[in-house]
């Protein structure tokens, strides 16, 4: 979510979000999953968007204030990745160990109907 948003990369006439900052990030995972669905809470206001290989397919929409802040990003990978990567628990458990405030959460719906993910 951090690193530069590579469809937008030194565009200028880029769209912005609704803070006015650029775009940036998860543009190669949007890329790479059939389904992407980021959403946004803050405490002046809470958005979600969905993106369908790479692009955006809805609007930002507003989302109910729950009264948390921080990012959920659910997606699915692109099928023809299954062959040649496989996420697994334990990569995300290995990942997530660098940052403590990070909660991963892994459910893989694809063989025994998300019994697998933690």
């Amino acid at each position: 979510m951090a690193t530069k948003d590579l469809r937008f990369f030194d565009v200028p006439e880029a769209e912005r979000l609704p803070d006015g900052h650029p775009r940036r990030g998860m543009s190669v995972v949007a890329a790479f999953s059939e389904w992407l669905i980021h959403t946004n809470r803050r405490l002046n206001g809470s958005w979600s968007q969905r993106y369908e290989y790479g692009i955006p397919v809805t609007d930002l929409e507003p989302v109910e204030n729950d009264g948390t802040t921080g990012t959920c990003v659910r997606f699915l990978p692109d099928e023809a990745l299954g062959s040649r990567w496989a996420l697994t628990v334990d990569d995300l458990a290995r990942w997530s160990e660098h940052w403590p405030e990070l909660t991963v959460r892994l459910v893989d719906q694809r063989d025994d109907g998300g019994r697998s993910g933690r």
